[in-house]
């Protein structure tokens, strides 16, 4: 359940979040969190067969549900050209899609193909830039574009694998982002959720024990839960953040101080 009990208002900002494939996606958190507190949406899922899933979901969120597939062509294109059509201009948005073939990401990383960890690039990393550049002409002042990490990018997690390199690359890119928009006023930022059992984490090796681990070592004893995922992401997108760009901000109950 969505609590939002003592939340500020996000009423008239708009905005794109991209990656639902079910409820327990770390894309839908946000969006729910966010259409709480009265913003309104856009959304996107990955394909047809994702669809039949998040079409419920995005009634809803009372939000248009747009197919894209980042690697198709004109697909990003398509989506930000209808996401404006819709909402006029672009206050935020959430970009929460990563993959790379199972056979790369299960393996060790100095075994990782070409294909496979370009693949994983274009798709969790670079995708962000193409989406930052085509929202860009749309963007409101002072708009937050924000994007998941994971502690995997600033240290080596077991069975994390290929996506580590993919997420260091993609706080990088935050950063460089957050240079060169911040000219406009537009801000830029990754959130790091600890574990959480979405659909994608379930391709990692031994996901369970990483959340176990999780739950036994980080100072709050437990794992974190998609609303405050959100609320972190309502932070962010909302002008109580506005004095902060080009961070990497944990959600992880505070794992990520542990050693």
């Amino acid at each position: 359940m969505i609590n939002t009990g003592g939340s500020f208002s996000l009423a008239g900002k708009r905005g794109l979040i991209i990656g639902l494939a079910n409820e327990h996606s770390i894309a839908y958190g946000c969006a729910a969190v966010l259409k709480k507190m009265g913003a309104s949406l856009v959304v996107s899922c990955v394909n047809e067969k994702a669809q039949t899933y998040v079409a419920p979901l995005a009634a809803e969120l009372e939000a248009p549900l747009i197919v894209c597939n980042v690697e198709q062509d004109d697909a990003l294109e398509f989506l930000v050209s209808a996401s404006v059509s819709h909402l006029g201009q672009i206050d935020f948005l959430i970009h929460s899609i990563a993959w790379a073939p199972k056979e790369d990401l299960q393996g060790r990383v100095i075994d990782s193909s070409a294909a496979g960890f370009l693949q994983a690039m274009n798709i969790s990393c670079h995708s962000f830039a193409r989406l930052a550049r085509l929202c860009e002409p749309h963007l409101s002042q002072s708009a937050s574009l924000i994007t998941m990490s994971y502690l995997g990018a600033d240290e080596a997690v077991a069975h994390y694998g290929l996506m580590g390199p993919v997420k260091a690359a993609l706080e990088s890119l935050v950063r460089y982002l957050a240079m060169e928009m911040g000219q406009n006023g537009h801000r830029v930022h990754a959130m790091s959720p600890g574990p959480v059992p979405t659909r994608a984490a379930s391709g990692l090796q031994d996901f369970d024990a990483l959340m176990s681990k999780a739950v036994a070592r980080s100072p709050l004893r437990r794992l974190v839960s998609l609303d405050e995922i959100g609320q972190l992401a309502a932070f962010l997108v909302s002008d109580a953040s506005s004095g902060m760009t080009g961070q990497t901000l944990y959600v992880d109950a505070g794992y990520h101080i542990v050693n």
